[in-house]
């Protein structure tokens, strides 16, 4: 993975170890924005093992920051696995935030053409992704750089 990159003011960069305490504000309103705060958060060692498997070389799991002036403002992660109709890796782009002050000033488009990058890189074919029906803003975004599958995501909690 490259380093980092620059897009429209924002520097997109591989997450470091001394990020965390950014990180982890982001990653607790990422969580709250789909509901996960309160009695219905995330146990703590989800967060904590999903952190430890970013720099875990045997994990396909990666994650970059963005950085504004200095300030961390976004965050992406990402993973790649086998897929049964390609031949080669594809990417599946898990999660997306930018800080709410942030929203609107090109965060979030730089952080997915970042992952784009790495995707390419690696060999991938396709990067993908799912949100709410309901993320309007988001929505806005993802119509510009990617193309809606059609695809509706079931799911079932074991």
């Amino acid at each position: 993975m490259s380093k980092n990159a620059q897009s429209s003011g924002v520097l997109v960069r591989e997450l470091q170890a001394a990020d965390f305490e950014a990180w982890h504000g982001l990653w607790l309103g990422y969580n709250a924005f789909y509901g996960r705060e309160g009695a219905t958060a995330l146990a703590p060692e989800i967060t904590r093992t999903t952190w430890e498997r970013f720099f875990n070389p045997i994990e396909p799991m990666f994650a970059m920051v963005a950085e504004d002036g200095g300030e961390i403002v976004g965050l992406v992660h990402y993973l790649f696995h086998r897929s049964t109709t390609r031949l080669g890796p594809v990417c599946y782009l898990q999660d997306l935030f930018t800080a709410s002050a942030q929203r609107g000033r090109g965060v979030g488009r730089a952080l997915i053409a970042a992952v784009y990058q790495q995707a390419e890189q690696a060999g991938a074919s396709r990067v993908y992704w799912q949100t709410q029906t309901t993320n309007a803003a988001g929505r806005a975004l993802y119509d510009k750089v990617a193309q809606h599958s059609g695809f509706i995501v079931y799911s079932h909690e074991l």
